[in-house]
């Protein structure tokens, strides 16, 4: 996922935001995993849920930086909507709402269990609970599903955000031209539904981990008949415990309670608060002093304070008390775009990969808080992660030497002249990549540095290979989370040739390599745990052979809890931030 965006998985600091109530508890945690504090301690969200409460009512106001990918469920990769949309739209299966690793187990949602695999894993079949209605009281049925992959994975014309998963792994998803194209009755063949509540997934090859695929978005239902395209997110049919009061496009929304939404067909969200609102395009620091105020409960872009708010909530003890410093399971990388000269050459991007002093960058984006230095794409957190240093070098300051030997083998003794992308409305991506730059100025790399909005960031240039190739992006900073805990959930739609995409995509370095196409594939394929989890590794090092990406943090989140939130705590599954399913407000 893309973070602010952004699954990732392994230490996600969650608010669980849908409590809005008041009182502080020490029972049990009734959500599962974790225990309940009161007004909490440095950290203690992420192993407990703080400011525990049942109460019903109240308002959740979320904050963020800028404004969404999409808030349609089927357009999304941002890791923070991914989160948010679970209030308005249920999917076949969702991660546990609890503290802790118990946070990354995958557990039904509108299904009745989880998927009933073939043998050989390429049948999964799901049976939906009975009495689920959408927001109008019409009932959702399974037809609603495969429309709803069909549309965010075979219409890329129009929704061009989400992954691209089922479209590559379905039997017939290279043919099928999807549904505002074919207009055919059945739609694809490979998604059949007998009845109303089942639905059978066959796919061409073996995906052990489709469990984990169907707690996506892109499973929450949609009836075709309200289907808008791109608009769909102006009126977007709610299958969960809220449903849009409004929403006003680049400046925020509000969501109600939904009154057809059956709690007893629905364990994971305990639906506590009246009302949730959302602001867009708020500055950070802006944000930050909400926070410390009391004023707003939650900062929506999950990826903690800006630099300028940092210091004070490490050094003053009132607010470090109040602070959760997470592993995001998620690495800040560059991308070095193989089709934009100089890259094409394997000697240039080896000169970035040597030259780059991430030590500098390490300090530029926050220090120790905000993440260790990064020396593969794969971080810690992730099954499947092997550690190896391909460039090693002193303190991580980069050898210079080696930097320039490559350079001459390049064809490029004195250098070159490139651009590298970053988003203009994140402050430590901005301090990151004035570091990158200064760093490859002494040894001749000169990156002029082009920034865009978070929100249109891949949709409209750096994930857009006609935008990328005729404006010679060649360095495109980037941020990634696994989508779910396991190498291929964090690997595939980064290096996958199959995930290059028109617009909206997230391999932006263009990287098709039939060597690691291969390797993904047959380690999904591989029904053997120990095996699957030793193949990502390997990826990991083909992809670091290749030097088309230059990892550089293993983020953390230093995320700041206001007093009034209620329900905080730490779950594994979005990408460090707080959770939305289960926080509240005291307000």
């Amino acid at each position: 996922m893309k973070t602010s965006k952004t699954t990732a998985v392994v230490a996600t600091a969650v608010v669980l935001m849908l409590g809005a109530s008041a009182c502080s508890g020490s029972d049990d945690d009734k959500n599962g995993g974790g225990s309940s504090k009161g007004s909490g301690a440095t950290d203690a969200a992420l192993t407990s849920v703080v400011n525990k409460s049942d109460k019903k009512g109240g308002t959740v106001k979320i904050e963020l930086s800028d404004e969404p990918d999409s808030l349609d469920p089927g357009n999304t990769y941002y890791g923070w909507v991914q989160n948010l949309s679970r209030l308005y739209g249920r999917t076949l299966t969702s991660f546990k709402p609890a503290a802790g690793k118990d946070g990354l187990e995958v557990v039904p949602d509108l299904a009745e269990g989880l998927g009933k695999a073939s043998a050989d894993a390429k049948t999964w079949t799901y049976t939906l609970k009975k009495g689920l209605k959408y927001e109008d009281g019409t009932p959702i049925t399974s037809k609603d599903v495969k429309y709803a992959v069909e549309r965010s994975n075979f219409a890329p014309e129009a929704l061009s955000n989400g992954p691209t998963y089922f479209k590559a792994h379905l039997a017939g998803g290279d043919k099928y031209k999807g549904p505002y194209k074919d207009k055919s009755a059945g739609g694809i063949s490979s998604i059949e539904t007998p009845d109303d509540t089942t639905i059978v997934f066959k796919l061409k090859d073996p995906f052990a981990d489709f469990d984990y695929l169907a707690t996506f978005s892109q499973t929450a239902p949609v009836p075709a008949s309200k289907d808008k395209g791109a608009d769909y997110v102006k009126h977007i049919v709610s299958s969960g415990p809220y449903k849009f009061e409004s929403y006003d496009e680049g400046r925020g929304a509000t969501l109600v309670r939904n009154s057809n939404w059956d709690p007893k067909t629905d364990p994971n969200r305990p639906a506590l608060p009246d009302k949730v609102t959302i602001r867009f395009k708020v500055k950070q620091e802006t944000v930050d002093n909400n926070l410390i105020s009391d004023n707003i409960t939650v900062d929506g872009g999950g990826t903690g304070v800006a630099p300028a708010t940092q210091p004070d909530v490490i050094t003053k003890p009132d607010l470090k008390k109040q602070t959760d410093n997470s592993y995001a399971g998620a690495t800040s990388y560059i991308g070095l775009n193989v089709n934009v000269a100089p890259f094409d050459n394997i000697h240039c991007r080896k000169a970035v990969q040597w030259g780059l002093d991430k030590a500098s960058v390490q300090i530029a984006q926050g220090g120790d808080p905000k993440g260790d230095v990064a020396t593969t794409l794969l971080p810690p957190t992730v099954n499947g992660y092997s550690k190896f240093d391909l460039y090693e070098s002193a303190g991580h300051k980069g050898d210079e030497a080696k930097a320039k030997d490559e350079l001459k083998q390049c064809g490029k003794p004195k250098g070159f002249d490139t651009k590298i992308s970053a988003r203009s409305d994140r402050p430590a991506e901005m301090s990151m990549v004035t570091a990158v730059q200064a760093s490859l100025k002494k040894i001749g790399i000169n990156a002029e540095i082009k920034s865009f909005p978070a929100g249109k960031y891949f949709s409209n240039f750096a994930g857009n290979p006609s935008y990328v190739h005729a404006n010679k992006l060649g360095m495109i900073m980037s941020a990634w989370g696994a989508d779910w805990p396991t190498g291929f959930g964090f690997l595939d739609q980064i290096i996958n040739g199959s995930a290059i995409k028109p617009s909206g995509g997230n391999n932006v370095q263009e990287l098709n390599d039939p060597k690691i196409n291969k390797l993904l594939n047959e380690g999904i394929a591989n029904t053997d745990t120990a095996a699957r989890e030793k193949a990502w590794g390997d990826v990991d090092k083909a992809v670091a052979e290749g030097a088309t990406a230059v990892p550089l943090i293993y983020r953390k989140n230093l995320l700041l809890r206001p007093k009034s939130a209620t329900n905080v705590t730490v779950t594994q599954a979005y990408l460090g931030m707080y959770d939305y399913v289960l926080m509240g407000s005291a307000k």
